[in-house]
C-alpha cells in the first residue's frame, strides 16, 4: 500500500496520476494544486475509471494531506513563454519551487521527492539545498526521457525491441546533454557493429546514423509541442517508472538527475549520471567508464549548469 503526493494538477501531473493508477503503482494518490478547482476535476475523472483498473484512492487535496506519503511528485511551474529566456524561466520556476517546498516538507519530511518540473536540473539543485533533504530523496526526473527517446530512435533502426537498447543520454536536460556512445550496445554487442553482426542483413532498416540519432533526441520534444501544444504522455510514463522503482525491493538503475559530490571530479551541481534507484532512494551511483571526450562532454554540461546556478537566486 504506497502513497504518492503529486504537487502541480497540469496536463504533466494529471496525466502522472492517471498513469501511476492504471499502472496499479499507488493505492492512493493525492493531487495538490494552486487551481484547486482543476485538481478536483482530475481526480474524479481519473477516478470513476478505477473500476476497470487497480484500487486506487486518488482525490484533490491540500498539503497536510500529504502526510505519510512515500514520494512526492513536484510538476507544478510555468511553461516558457515566446518573449521568455531560459534564464528567466528558470528564475521564475526556482521562485516556485521555494514557495512550495516549505509547505510539503512539514506534512511529507520522510517521502522520496521526484521533480519534473523546468529546467529540471537547476530545480532538483534547487530543491536540495532548500530543504536540506538527504541526497538519496532529491531525484530530478533528469535525462530518463531523453535515455529513452534514444532507445526507441535506435530500435527503429534494427526492428528490435527497445529493451534489448543499452544507451544512455547524460548529463544536462537540456542542449548540453549527451550520449556516450562507446558503451551504448544491442543485446552486448557494441552498437556500431550490430548491423554487421546481423544473419539477415534485411533487419537492418536503415544504415546507423549518430548525428540523425543524436538530434531526433534533441528535438523530440520541440517537435511534439510543434504539433500538439504540450508534452505530457512519454514524461508521465518516465516518471510513473521512477516511481515503480522506488517502491520496488529490487535496485534498478536509472539516467536520472541528482547531487555530485566529486563523481568525475564534478561537485554541488546536479545532473544525470547513472544512478542505483530503490526502495531507499537514489543511494548509489553507476561511474561508466567514460572516454576522454566524453568526459570532456561531461564537464561541459556541468559548467553550463553551474553558469545558470550563478545567475540566478536561490
Amino acid at each position: 500500500m504506497y502513497k504518492i503526493t503529486i504537487v502541480g494538477s497540469g496536463n504533466v501531473g494529471a496525466t502522472i496520476a492517471y498513469t501511476l493508477t492504471t499502472a496499479g503503482i499507488a493505492s492512493e494518490i493525492v493531487m495538490i494544486d494552486i487551481n484547486n478547482r482543476r485538481s478536483v476535476g482530475e481526480a474524479l475523472d481519473i477516478r470513476q475509471g478505477t473500476p476497470f483498473c487497480h484500487p486506487c484512492k486518488i482525490y484533490a487535496g491540500s498539503y497536510s494531506d500529504a502526510i505519510d506519503s512515500d514520494i512526492v511528485v513536484i510538476t507544478s511551474g510555468m511553461a516558457r513563454k515566446a518573449d521568455q529566456s531560459r534564464l528567466d524561466l528558470a528564475q521564475a520556476n526556482v521562485d516556485v519551487l521555494k514557495s512550495i517546498t516549505p509547505e510539503i516538507l512539514r506534512y511529507a519530511p520522510y517521502a522520496t521527492y521526484v521533480i519534473v518540473s523546468n529546467p529540471v536540473d537547476i530545480l532538483t539543485y534547487t530543491f536540495s539545498k532548500y530543504s536540506g533533504l538527504p541526497d538519496r530523496q532529491v531525484i530530478g526526473s533528469g535525462t530518463i526521457l531523453d535515455t529513452a527517446r534514444l532507445r526507441s530512435r535506435i530500435s527503429e533502426y534494427y526492428a528490435v525491441n527497445q529493451q534489448n537498447v543499452h544507451a544512455y543520454v547524460l548529463g544536462e536536460h537540456g542542449d548540453s546533454s549527451f550520449i556516450p556512445w562507446s558503451i551504448a550496445n544491442i543485446s552486448n554487442v557494441p552498437i556500431e557493429q550490430y548491423g554487421d553482426c546481423l544473419i539477415n542483413k534485411e533487419a537492418r532498416i536503415e544504415d546507423f546514423d549518430k548525428k540523425d540519432i543524436e538530434e531526433y533526441v534533441r528535438r523530440s520534444g520541440a517537435e511534439v509541442i510543434s504539433r500538439k501544444g504540450a508534452t505530457f504522455y512519454a514524461v508521465s510514463m518516465s516518471v510513473a517508472h521512477i516511481c515503480k522503482c522506488l517502491l520496488s525491493g529490487i535496485d534498478t538503475t536509472l539516467t536520472v538527475s541528482t547531487m555530485l559530490h566529486g563523481e568525475y571530479g564534478i561537485s554541488d551541481v546536479c545532473l544525470s549520471l547513472l544512478n542505483i534507484v530503490g526502495n531507499t532512494g537514489a543511494h548509489s551511483k553507476v561511474m561508466l567508464p567514460l572516454n576522454s571526450d566524453e568526459l570532456r562532454a561531461l564537464h561541459h554540461s556541468a559548467e553550463t549548469l553551474k553558469n545558470t546556478i550563478k545567475q540566478i537566486t536561490i
